[in-house]
């Protein structure tokens, strides 16, 4: 069997990977201490790929929340 193909790395800075994701630049440093995200880069300069943060994005989506009672009063 063949290994199926590597996609191509799509890196960006913290930034834009928060900005991508929906969530804050300190989640995404946190996701990447905890082994959750890889970091790419230098020292320096953070950058994190698309294409993981996608994967990693849509399996830590939650349902939204679920409505409240109806209203039954009447304008």
């Amino acid at each position: 069997m063949s290994c199926p193909p590597q996609r191509e790395k799509r890196l960006v800075p913290t930034q834009l990977a928060a900005l991508a994701s929906g969530v804050c630049e300190a989640t995404i440093r946190k996701w990447a201490s905890r082994g959750k995200l890889t970091r790419y880069g230098s020292r320096a300069r953070a950058q994190y790929d698309l294409n993981e943060l996608a994967g990693l994005v849509s399996t830590t989506t939650c349902a939204p929340p679920s409505a409240g009672p109806a209203e039954t009063a009447e304008r």
